[in-house]
């Protein structure tokens, strides 16, 4: 008898578990390459340039500020043994201020928080969220319960390309972009 209780609510539990996960069943799921939809609008790949001319830039600077220490490191290596102490260490300052300044200044163009992280927020961040709010919306009118980027996330490995709603979003943007954009 008890065997036969443990047995009926063991499946009574079984059912009910299966109803309350129907549901989920029916719930569609869809995938999206944000990689591909950032490198088809135009305001992105401008951003990019932009980005990647600043840097260009910066990085050349910086190059050619530690380049200077170097110099001046050599200059100061073949003069050592020549000079009194007080002026070697007059120079060692000099040259230690100087790559200092080099650090401090690679600092705040490519560090957290520097002028490439800023310009990087300013210039590709509304482009996010546009991208953003468009597969919302794509994914509300289509009745996707969920929407997985297979851009950069390895926990994807396969995706049905009849679920790939990426051209979607990018149609959704047009509309977003024209409307912004006169």
């Amino acid at each position: 008898m008890k065997n036969l209780k443990t047995s009926l609510l063991t499946t009574l539990f079984l059912s009910l578990l299966l109803v309350a996960f129907m549901p989920l069943q029916a719930q569609k799921s869809a995938f999206v390459d944000t990689q591909y939809i950032l490198k088809n609008i135009p305001e992105y790949t401008d951003a990019q340039d932009v980005l990647n001319s600043m840097s260009k830039k910066w990085q050349a600077e910086i190059t050619q500020k530690h380049n200077e220490v170097s110099e001046m490191y050599k200059k100061y290596q073949a003069e050592a043994v020549l000079l009194p102490a007080d002026v070697k260490k007059k120079r060692e300052d000099e040259i230690v201020k100087k790559d200092n300044e080099v650090k401090a200044l690679q600092k705040a163009y490519f560090g957290p928080g520097g002028e490439l992280f800023k310009k990087r927020e300013e210039l590709i961040k509304p482009i996010q969220e546009k991208v953003y709010n468009a597969i919302e919306t794509v994914a509300s009118s289509e009745n996707i319960a969920f929407v997985f980027d297979k851009a950069g996330s390895p926990t994807l490995l396969y995706g049905n390309p009849k679920y790939d709603i990426s051209d979607a979003v990018l149609d959704e943007l047009g509309k977003v972009m024209q409307t912004s954009h006169p």
